[in-house]
């Protein structure tokens, strides 16, 4: 890959991640606290032990692309965040540090290629794509958990059952 080819596609990903990213939000804060340890099959993650995987391989994988490598510590997310609402504050400072960082990567940074402990060989920019289907599978897997604990599931690609689009004045 060119480091133009890399620009061109950070100029679609980190956007993209960045628009996920307030709907991946929505739907972690909508995890009851209080039903953290539901499962919908004994196989499945728990909502909470999900929400985790969310966000920090989210944040795992974006700091692999501005640091050039995969380390494990970086999307590891403190003992000290325990409830949802603690989950989606350290998301959304985090998410935020790390696109920061990937805005001021050069363009042969982006394009550099990257080990994922062996599994894939890409360039940096390829896996902010992946990264973000990754966030998409799992997203979906905890939305599906919210109407089974309780919970309402809020608008993602349009409005939902609990949560309609609104329709500007005069649409």
């Amino acid at each position: 890959m060119t480091p133009e080819q890399a620009t061109f596609l950070i100029n679609i990903y980190l956007p993209q991640a960045e628009n996920e990213q307030k709907t991946t939000r929505r739907v972690i804060a909508a995890v009851p606290a209080d039903r953290c340890a539901y499962s919908p099959d004994p196989k499945s993650m728990t909502a909470w032990t999900l929400a985790k995987h969310i966000a920090s391989s989210e944040i795992f994988f974006l700091h692999a692309v501005s640091n050039g490598a995969f380390n494990p510590a970086d999307g590891a997310v403190p003992d000290s965040v325990t409830t949802p609402a603690q989950l989606v504050e350290w998301y959304d400072e985090n998410f935020a540090k790390a696109a920061a960082k990937i805005r001021a990567l050069t363009p042969e940074q982006l394009a550099q290629k990257i080990d994922f402990h062996g599994v894939f060989v890409f360039p940096a920019v390829a896996f902010v794509g992946l990264n973000c289907n990754h966030v998409i599978h799992h997203r979906g897997q905890l939305s599906a958990y919210l109407r089974p604990m309780g919970a309402k599931v809020p608008k993602i690609y349009g409005g939902s059952a609990d949560e309609p689009m609104e329709m500007p004045a005069g649409a």
